[in-house]
C-alpha cells in the first residue's frame, strides 16, 4: 500500500491561506509558518502529520497527497476543519 508523509497549516480563511502560501513561497520556511499560524495542534510541530496510508485523513487531503507533486505547497485545500497548505514531503 501507498504511504506518504505530509505537514501542513490549518487556518481560518482561503485569504489568509493564500497569504501564507505567498510567504512560504517568497523563501518563507514552511516548519516556521506553521508554528506561528496553524490552528492544528501539528503546527508546535511544524505541521508534521508523520506517515499515512490512503483513506486515513479526509478525502480532499488524499487527492491531493496521493496524486499532487513532492516538495510543492498545495492549496488552498478546504476541508470541514478550514483550509489547509499542503506540502507532500515523500510517497512510497
Amino acid at each position: 500500500m501507498t504511504q506518504a508523509s505530509a505537514r501542513h497549516i490549518l487556518v481560518d480563511s482561503e485569504a489568509k491561506c493564500n497569504e501564507l502560501k505567498t510567504e512560504i513561497e517568497g523563501g518563507r520556511d514552511f516548519a516556521e509558518v506553521a508554528r506561528e499560524h496553524s490552528r492544528c495542534p501539528s503546527g508546535q510541530q511544524g505541521g508534521e502529520l508523520g506517515t499515512f496510508g490512503p483513506g486515513q485523513m479526509v478525502p480532499e487531503f488524499d487527492r491531493v497527497v496521493f496524486e499532487g507533486e513532492l516538495n510543492q505547497v498545495h492549496g488552498p485545500v478546504k476541508t470541514q476543519f478550514g483550509y489547509h497548505l499542503l506540502e507532500i514531503t515523500s510517497r512510497r
